[in-house]
């Protein structure tokens, strides 16, 4: 069976407000075994809610709609539900009281309008709400020639999950045939996504049963690869297979196939060689050690490093030399690999970083422009220095640079 999750709210349209009830659904929903096919969100338009619905109808096996049960005017969802499926609304009495006893035990004063709450879809169960006024209603039956589950859920995140545990889980479970939805994740770094799919594509089409999907960042690429079963060793198989075989073709590029981080899996590859770290970053401004401290535990292999900003202190904190600046440019291989060599030697770590580059959006030139950065790697066994020139913009720029090097470092301890 397949799902769809409607979010209603007009704010959910602007800037300011996020829909993070359809992530906690859809995580619910895969672990029943149930697909999550389409998302939407629809603001506070009775037309535009009831064509949302009667679409859904068509589409979907489940619809969840969460958001629009509250008391005023644009609170439209029952309304919307109750058109499209071609019934009415009923005051509930019983649901009624409920409410109004609510409002009793707080000592608050009930509006008129809070009586709306009560309205129920004909021949919908309502799904009591501990966590406020407004219940939920579950409707099923044969609509349009199709047989669906239309739930009704409020839009506060604390209600719904609750709600949804209580009332829902249990009662979508006995309904759906046995499904389990197993997932895999694989992260690579450092390639393109179209020449990570030219390689790999190839291989997943072969899996018909395991759905792929690939997303990019700066730097970073997700496969995922999802599948359901009868049983959830069943699914697993197939989606190990698929990702097995992809993983083989990609190597060493991949970073991690359980969906870690690629700064976890640098402080795992830190700890298990006994290694630590230090940094001297430029253009990436700290981002580097942020991005190492924001994993549990990185005091056990993360010694410090400097922000190095201003040529004074390149030379005051990583130990560049004047000269070399003025000679080859703050912007350059040999003072990227000083700045390694420099942080290594006076945080005494195992390795180093240096990074140094321009982020834009201004001081490039033709000679350096926008983009370039510059990453060394000191160890004892010598210092590495890779030139790239990224695109995209300062906060693009930065993340790919940092990613190069906590990549660079990965490869070095494998």
């Amino acid at each position: 069976m397949n799902a769809e999750i409607i979010a209603v709210g007009s704010e959910l349209l602007t800037p300011f407000r996020t829909d993070t009830n359809s992530l906690y659904l859809t995580d619910q929903l895969n672990q029943l075994g149930v697909e999550v096919v389409f998302k939407s969100v629809v603001g506070d338009d009775l037309k535009r809610l009831v064509a949302a619905a009667q679409h859904s109808i068509f589409r979907s096996d489940i619809i969840i709609f969460s958001g629009g049960l509250g008391p005023t005017e644009d609170d439209l969802t029952r309304e919307a539900v109750a058109e499209a499926l071609g019934l009415s609304l009923r005051r509930n009495e019983e649901v009624l009281a409920a409410i109004e006893r609510r409002f009793a035990l707080h000592g608050w004063k009930m509006s008129t309008n809070n009586a709306k709450q009560a309205d129920v879809i004909e021949g919908a169960i309502v799904l009591p709400n501990a966590n406020g006024t407004a219940p939920g209603q579950w409707v099923s039956g044969k609509y349009e020639n199709r047989e669906c589950i239309v739930i009704l859920l409020p839009g506060p995140p604390h209600e719904l999950k609750a709600l949804f545990e209580s009332e829902c889980r249990e009662r979508l479970r006995a309904k759906l045939p046995p499904a389990f939805l197993a997932t895999r994740i694989l992260r690579i770094a450092m390639l393109g996504e179209s020449h990570v799919d030219a390689r790999v594509s190839p291989i997943y089409k072969r899996f018909c049963h395991v759905q792929t999907t690939i997303l990019a960042g700066a730097g970073e690429i997700e496969l995922h690869f999802r599948s359901s079963g009868e049983t959830m060793e069943a699914a697993q198989a197939c989606v190990d297979e698929a990702a097995d075989a992809v993983e083989e073709e990609l190597d060493d590029a991949v970073y991690s196939r359980d969906g870690q981080s690629l700064e976890q899996i640098v402080g795992y590859w830190l700890q298990m060689r006994g290694a630590t770290l230090a940094v001297a970053e430029s253009c990436t401004g700290g981002l580097v050690a942020e991005r190492i401290t924001s994993a549990a535990g990185s005091s056990r292999y993360f010694v410090g490093g400097a922000i190095v900003y201003s040529n004074a202190l390149k030379t005051d904190l990583a130990g560049v030399p004047a000269g070399m600046i003025e000679r080859h440019g703050a912007v350059s291989r040999e003072v990227a690999a000083a700045l390694a060599e420099g942080i290594r030697y006076r945080c005494e770590s195992t390795l180093g970083i240096g990074i140094t580059g321009v982020a834009g959006p201004a001081g490039g030139t033709d000679a350096k422009p926008v983009g370039l950065v510059f990453h060394a790697l000191a160890s004892d066994s010598g210092t590495e220095v890779i030139e790239r020139h990224f695109p995209g913009d300062r906060k693009r720029i930065r993340r790919f640079a940092s990613t190069l090097a906590l990549d660079m470092v990965r490869k070095k301890l494998m």
